[in-house]
């Protein structure tokens, strides 16, 4: 397993869609984020907040310059959907995560462990 190379792959395949936000979080962009809560549309994310149209593509996904690496531009405020992913290593060969390694494969068990590992800052494992 692999530390997350910032592909932007998972970004790019959920954050215009698939992503689901709670109240709370909702309430706390809106107090806190008003930036944030423009792009939210009846309790779903990710609209333009002129058209009211679903974004391609996140609206806090940056592509580095002169990199293929993408940085979130509210990386601490991200919906916890973000903050979690990834959580199986299903999920990861799914999704073609670049995380995942070849012999991660061949023991999903201990390759789930690990993933645990790198991501118990972020979520709680998986049960």
């Amino acid at each position: 397993m692999k530390e997350c190379n910032q592909c932007g792959k998972c970004c790019i395949k959920y954050g215009h869609n698939g992503l689901s936000v709670t109240d709370e979080e909702i309430e706390m962009w809106e107090l806190f984020n008003p930036e944030i809560s423009e792009y939210i549309v009846n309790g779903e994310v990710w609209f333009h907040p002129k058209t009211g149209k679903p974004a391609e593509i996140c609206p806090w996904l940056t592509k580095l310059k002169g990199q293929e690496k993408y940085i979130c531009d509210i990386y601490f405020d991200r919906p916890n959907d973000c903050k979690y992913y990834p959580t199986s290593i299903p999920e990861m060969i799914r999704d073609e995560c670049e995380m995942i390694e070849s012999h991660d494969i061949t023991n999903m068990e201990k390759a789930q462990k690990e993933l645990d590992k790198l991501m118990e800052d972020s979520r709680p494992a998986l049960q």
